[in-house]
């Protein structure tokens, strides 16, 4: 039976990439902080919380659907004063 050298420390570039061994590098707290940094920075760009559409759901209505704005804020309405 072969007996295998055991590995001190992992090297995480070999196993996940260079930016994932980036992220596991980060301690719990870090890795908080990032994903909140980026939460917001995706918010701001415009995205959105709300779930996707699902039209293989049987509580599915198309007529239900509503269009968002690009930004994902309400539109405005323009109102004609005569």
């Amino acid at each position: 039976m072969k007996q295998v050298a055991k590995q001190d420390s992992i090297d995480w570039v070999d196993l996940v990439g260079a930016e994932w061994a980036e992220w596991y590098s980060l301690t719990p707290a870090q890795r908080l902080e990032e994903s909140s940094r980026l939460w917001q920075t995706y918010l701001e760009l415009g995205g959105s919380l709300d779930p996707e559409p699902d039209s293989q759901s049987p509580f599915y209505s198309d007529e239900e659907r509503r269009a968002f704005a690009p930004h994902g804020r309400p539109g405005m309405r323009v109102v004609r004063r005569g």
